[in-house]
């Protein structure tokens, strides 16, 4: 059953909007080729590179790549001008995109061009070929202006030939590793997770030839290994060897992964793995499993009674790019004690009677950006109350949450933030209550 499981869940992290996707590459290289090359071609000198680029995307990307190749004279001539060189070549290439997007919001950063359309944005990184060094030359307008090289051809290539020595299991698992740090907040790029999965299946071949059949087991080494990874500042990406920067701590978030992969692979029945592995993937996972001729959701026995929860997933595209913390002051007649993260290291169960402040500890998320909450309730008690709640609503501006620990159970608090329309940072915190 487990196989069957796996299976429907890697094919529901499909990119569902390729077609638009594509439409929108063909037609930025279209306006690019007339403009740079005077050809009519909606596939010359592009590239899709990045996650997409390397088939490790799932559904709900938000931030796509491509490279276009420009003439090599015109590195010539804005290497040459006075001032910063390759502002002005994002420039030129932000004056050509708008002749096909004039109501679009398109600007240069750094070194790409970036055009916002209101399901995803597209990063052009405009290139030139420079076959001394084997890769792309680009302009990066930050400091004055420099020139830089990047090598993405290799890294696709790399991840490529170890997707086929690995009978595709390291581009399966590439998406569900992206499907997890989706659900659980973990700011990891897109090239750092290919990059530790190749070096995963680089140091071991136990699972290179496996099925979906062995994917739990798969799981649970693979969580094992990230979690025991030491932290570094980068790690090299396969194929270029350029330095992929590490942008936190994931190994803390990957050990408690593992820990749940083996708690489903011990697990006594069918419908209770399924729900475990739901936990860690989250609501990518299948819902449901099939016993003989009957169909059982893992969710609850009587999921009318939780039509009022609501889900960010359905809501807004979540791609995790930013690092989001949130704790909770707990206060007893009006005195405040120790915060509820460092609580729950001590005890199993918060007593009833405590009023909670929820807050922000830390976000980097760029401003502007919009926070909101939910809080969820969980247990015979909140169902006899029916007090379930688990609407996603907006925070009234104080970056805060108050509650009160009235009823057993266990419950849980969850904070999003919202930028451009995406989520791009989450963070939960779970509230057990014992009355």
């Amino acid at each position: 059953m487990s196989a069957a499981l796996f299976q429907k869940f890697r094919e529901n992290l499909t990119v569902q909007n390729a077609g638009d996707i594509s439409i929108s590459y063909a037609n930025i290289t279209t306006r690019l080729n007339k403009d740079f090359w005077d050809q009519d071609s909606d596939v010359n000198h592009r590239r899709q590179v990045g996650s997409y680029g390397r088939k490790t995307a799932i559904h709900g990307i938000s931030d796509l790549d491509m490279v276009f190749e420009l003439p090599w004279s015109l590195y010539e001539k804005y290497k040459a001008v006075d001032g910063n060189g390759p502002s002005q070549l994002l420039q030129a290439v932000r004056a050509s995109l708008l002749t096909r997007y004039p109501k679009t919001t398109i600007k240069g950063d750094g070194q790409v061009v970036v055009i916002e359309f209101s399901k995803f944005s597209v990063d052009v990184l405009p290139s030139f070929w420079d076959k001394d060094c084997d890769g792309y030359r680009f302009g990066d307008s930050n400091d004055g202006g420099s020139w830089k090289v990047c090598k993405p051809r290799h890294e696709i290539s790399a991840i490529q030939q170890k997707n086929n020595d690995t009978k595709r299991n390291l581009k399966h698992v590439c998406k569900m590793i992206r499907s997890w740090k989706n659900t659980h907040g973990v700011n990891m790029s897109g090239l750092l997770i290919d990059t530790l999965v190749y070096n995963f299946f680089s140091q071991s071949t136990d699972y290179n030839d496996k099925s979906y059949a062995s994917y739990d087991k798969l799981c649970v080494s693979l969580f094992t290994y990230l979690g025991g990874l030491d932290h570094q500042d980068y790690w090299a990406a396969p194929g270029s060897g350029q330095r992929v920067y590490s942008k936190g701590k994931f190994q803390p978030k990957a050990k408690k992964a593992a820990a749940k992969c083996q708690e489903a692979v011990d697990a006594d029945n069918e419908k209770k793995k399924a729900k475990l592995w739901r936990e860690v993937f989250g609501r990518s996972f299948p819902s449901e499993i099939v016993t003989g001729m009957v169909t059982e959701s893992i969710d609850r026995a009587d999921s009318s009674r939780y039509t009022t929860e609501q889900f960010i997933e359905d809501m807004f595209p979540v791609d995790v790019r930013f690092d989001l913390s949130i704790d909770s002051d707990v206060v007893h007649e009006g005195v405040k004690s120790e915060r509820l993260r460092r609580m729950a290291e001590k005890f199993s169960w918060l007593p009833a009677g405590r009023a909670l402040r929820f807050h922000v500890e830390e976000c980097n998320v760029p401003p502007p950006y919009q926070l909101m909450w939910k809080v969820r309730n969980v247990g015979a008690e909140a169902e006899r109350r029916k007090c379930i709640r688990g609407q996603i609503f907006a925070d009234n501006g104080q970056h805060e949450q108050k509650e009160h620990t009235n009823f057993h159970g266990e419950h849980y608090v969850e904070a999003y933030i919202i930028k451009d329309d995406v989520c791009v940072a989450r963070d939960i915190i779970d509230v057990r209550i014992n009355a």
